[in-house]
């Protein structure tokens, strides 16, 4: 199973067309990640990100779903580890 992380867009740092990249925030965490597969997005926009190449272009909306379940995910998994039941 792969997982691509909802990213937003901060800066631009190379525009050429065969390397495109950018600085893409992770809800705090700052990565740099390649955007030859989406090079209609600019700064601003939210980017889904598999292994440090954005494949795709999504609303806000849309993302901030993704970091629901994601928090959602990480709950479960903290009360899981802490002996709670899941029901």
């Amino acid at each position: 199973m792969c997982l691509a992380i909802p990213g937003k867009i901060k800066s631009i740092i190379s525009d050429e067309p065969l390397s495109r990249t950018a600085r893409v925030d992770f809800g705090g965490t700052i990565r740099e990640v390649n955007l030859v597969c989406v090079p209609e997005a600019k700064i601003g926009d939210y980017v889904l990100v598999h292994v440090g190449m954005a494949l795709s272009t999504i609303d806000e909306t849309e993302a901030q779903q993704v970091f629901r379940y994601l928090r959602e995910m990480e709950d479960l998994s903290e009360s899981r580890e802490s002996g709670d039941e899941i029901s």
